[in-house]
């Protein structure tokens, strides 16, 4: 049983963590660090926590945590992380990894050299769904692969996580939810992007930065890819892949929250049908992280797959500004 500490103990740890860690079998939340430590202990208390404190360098300290989850801003992170790996704890980031890849290298190389597993908490690999579209395509169902789409869209006004309004923390929509639908086609494609072109779009309440943005992606087989994003409309996450033998569309690929439907069609005609629900994929990724620490099995998104996902992020923001597609070397 690997043992953890959640650093940054906000919405998204109550509303997806501990009940992750609830149906889990292999991960246990022991521990978690808000800035103030009264309202850290009053979350401990509320969410049955043994461990609260103030501080990351004091969790991180404390023998009973063997895994550190970092779930503060992105602006956070590299700091979050360097400690955890200093102190020796195996790391599981949320996404996006840091601020810009260069972020990352320092993560990587710091991990390494520390011996210690780094991972990145990109959730939509442990789903069901996208592992079927990943099989789908990879089975050659669908033929060769021409055309992809996903994108993601929620309400995100007068949201509680008020960091994502401050580009200095790190917000803007591409970076919050565009990298889910970079790193879902990157794992259901198999293939790396190779060039990307991307427009943004700000508003009064996001300021300097992005509320929407649409991406293009060219990827090293050939498909093309679009992404749209937006935190200015009611939840949806459709993804669509179109290859020369049938076309595979599903509602909602990642949601978690509800019963979802993958089509194919042939001929205009739905000729295949599968539902999924991804009630499970939080508690999969941290039981999947777990064993990969305890030497069991890999874990399907290492601390470089967050790396390469945000070379397209910070290749998307440079492409905005320049109103010129990016060449990713």
């Amino acid at each position: 049983m690997i043992r953890y500490g959640i650093v940054g103990f906000g919405l998204h740890a109550v509303k997806r963590m501990v009940p992750g860690f609830r149906g889990g079998q292999n991960s246990k939340l022991v521990a978690l660090s808000r800035r103030d430590r009264s309202q850290a202990r009053e979350s401990a208390l509320q969410y049955d926590v043994p461990l609260a404190f103030d501080s990351v360098e004091e969790l991180c300290r404390h023998p009973e945590v063997d895994a550190v989850f970092v779930a503060t801003p992105n602006v956070c992170h590299l700091n979050d992380v360097l400690t955890a790996a200093r102190h020796g704890k195996a790391i599981l980031c949320e996404k996006p990894m840091a601020m810009n890849a260069d972020e990352c290298r320092q993560m990587v190389e710091a991990t390494r050299s520390a011996g210690v597993k780094f991972g990145v908490a990109q959730v939509f690999r442990f789903e069901d769904s996208v592992r079927h579209i990943q099989q789908c395509i990879a089975s050659g169902d669908l033929g060769e692969t021409v055309l992809a789409r996903a994108e993601f869209a929620y309400p995100g006004r007068n949201h509680a996580r008020k960091w994502i309004n401050d580009r200095a923390s790190g917000g803007g929509v591409v970076a919050d939810v565009g990298v889910h639908c970079i790193d879902a086609l990157r794992y259901m494609l198999n293939d790396e992007v190779t060039r990307v072109q991307a427009l943004t779009r700000s508003d009064a309440e996001s300021g300097e930065v992005d509320a929407a943005g649409a991406l293009v992606l060219q990827f090293s087989r050939g498909t093309l890819a679009t992404i749209m994003v937006t935190m200015r409309a009611e939840y949806q996450t459709p993804v669509e892949v179109v290859g020369e033998a049938g076309v595979l569309t599903a509602t909602n690929a990642f949601t978690v929250d509800a019963p979802l439907t993958i089509d194919i069609r042939r001929g205009g005609k739905i000729a295949e049908s599968w539902q999924f629900r991804n009630a499970n994929a939080y508690a999969r990724m941290l039981d999947s992280f777990s064993d990969w620490v305890e030497g069991r099995e890999e874990f399907v998104a290492p601390g470089e797959e967050g790396w390469r996902n945000q070379l397209i992020i910070d290749a998307a923001y440079e492409s905005a500004r320049s109103g010129c597609a990016v060449t990713l070397g």
